[in-house]
């Protein structure tokens, strides 16, 4: 018998009994994508390290153009032209200017660069100015983007293409990030042969194994696959015992429920403690966490799209937080394109197509038997409908999960 619980009282369990604890590690930047900061990044130094300008232009004394115009330009000196890639040299004189590249240095006593298109060079040594400039005009100044002690990234953000290029600016070519936790997966079922097998009378493809190691992957650790266990409660006990020594996560696919061979919950009571069996949600309600050698263990049901969502809600959450992410569940607004109903006493998640016409973003449900995996095979994404709730109207607005919002 299941004494169930909410898929809020999950979450909470599970939170409670395994704190965040990542450890960090140091690799070089350009390996870094798709990483978790282990500790904030904080700037030594200032970006930029120099005054500089923004267009091609002339740097100049802005109150040495105040008040020209076309009809009475500026007259200024050329005093020398800046090199990219070297100082500016000499401090500028007033009623003076200085050629400058776009991203080139300033010179002292500059406030502000005129374009090239409001300058015309006379060919004398002289440069006409036909448009004001205010101080700061077409400047970057030194430290604009960065100062040093300002937390540039955040511990726990995972690394995008942006955040190396910001890291590169500061000049770290080492950053320290979450290890990627390793996950432990185990299979069980007498019916189970793997994938590339041709099934007999009576077996099936061990679907599982292959999921749950991209859904690990996916969520930024690593996995070790511990093959397909018979119906052995001996044989899952030492299997479990050599995964706990070498993983930080482990997850058992099949002999969740409450059947004579279904023996994860024994084993598990056997090794340390089990937090929960069975969640109020459908597919998936025969789900066990326990605690074995201090560590999280799931028992997931064998079929797969139960074991599927199961592992997105919950398996990715715990994931997430053993790599030193902040956990966030995004999702997008859509409208349902047909009624579903649910009077199951859970809360029923479901995959969906997405498409858009309109203007409008239109959520397919997508209908299967339970254990169908080419039925999320053609989803997008999820959403739940909750227990209280009987079933929904097709024009519902409703929140979709995506499986690749990240």
């Amino acid at each position: 018998m299941l004494t169930v619980k909410t898929p809020e009282e999950a979450f909470a369990l599970m939170e409670d009994a395994f704190p965040p604890c990542p450890k960090g590690e140091k690799i070089p930047l350009g390996t870094a994508l798709g990483r978790v900061l282990f500790q904030p990044v904080t700037a030594q130094e200032f970006v930029p390290g120099f005054d500089r300008s923004t267009v091609d232009g002339f740097a100049v004394r802005s109150s040495d153009t105040f008040g020209c115009s076309d009809a009475i330009p500026a007259i200024l000196t050329l005093q020398g032209e800046v090199v990219m890639g070297e100082g500016a040299g000499d401090t500028l004189l007033p009623d003076h200017c200085m050629a400058v590249p776009t991203g080139g240095a300033i010179p002292e006593g500059a406030d502000a660069t005129v374009m090239l298109e409001y300058a015309e060079d006379y060919g004398d040594g002289t440069i006409g100015i036909c448009k004001s400039a205010a101080p700061g005009a077409n400047l970057i100044f030194k430290g604009d983007d960065v100062r040093p002690g300002q937390v540039v990234l955040p511990a726990g953000r995972k690394l995008g293409a942006q955040d190396i290029g910001a890291l590169a600016a500061l000049g770290v070519g080492q950053v320290t990030v979450c290890q990627k936790p390793c996950v432990g997966i185990l299979s069980t079922g007498d019916e189970l042969v793997a994938v590339d097998t041709v099934p007999g009378p009576g077996q099936v493809r061990d679907v599982n194994s292959a999921m749950l190691a991209a859904l690990v992957e996916e969520a930024g650790a690593i996995s070790i696959s511990f093959g397909i266990l018979r119906d052995d409660e001996t044989l899952l006990g030492k299997t479990l015992d050599q995964a706990l020594e070498q993983c930080d996560l482990v997850l058992i696919s099949g002999g969740s429920s409450v059947g004579m061979k279904d023996a994860t919950c024994r084993v598990l009571e056997s090794r340390g403690k089990v937090l929960f069996h069975g969640i109020a949600m459908k597919p998936g309600k025969p789900t066990i966490l326990g605690q074995a050698s201090g560590k999280p263990v799931f028992g997931l049901p064998g079929h797969p799209a139960a074991a599927f969502f199961v592992s997105r809600l919950f398996v990715r959450h715990m994931l997430l937080r053993l790599t030193g992410r902040t956990v966030q569940r995004r999702t997008v607004p859509a409208v349902l394109a047909e009624t579903v109903s649910a009077n199951h006493g859970r809360a029923q998640y479901m995959g969906v197509f997405l498409s858009e016409k309109g203007g409008v973003r239109y959520a397919q449900p997508i209908r299967g038997k339970s254990g169908l995996i080419t039925a999320l095979a053609n989803s997008d994404g999820c959403f739940c409908i909750p227990r209280d709730c009987e079933g929904m109207a097709a024009g519902t607005p409703i929140d979709v999960w995506p499986y690749d919002l990240d």
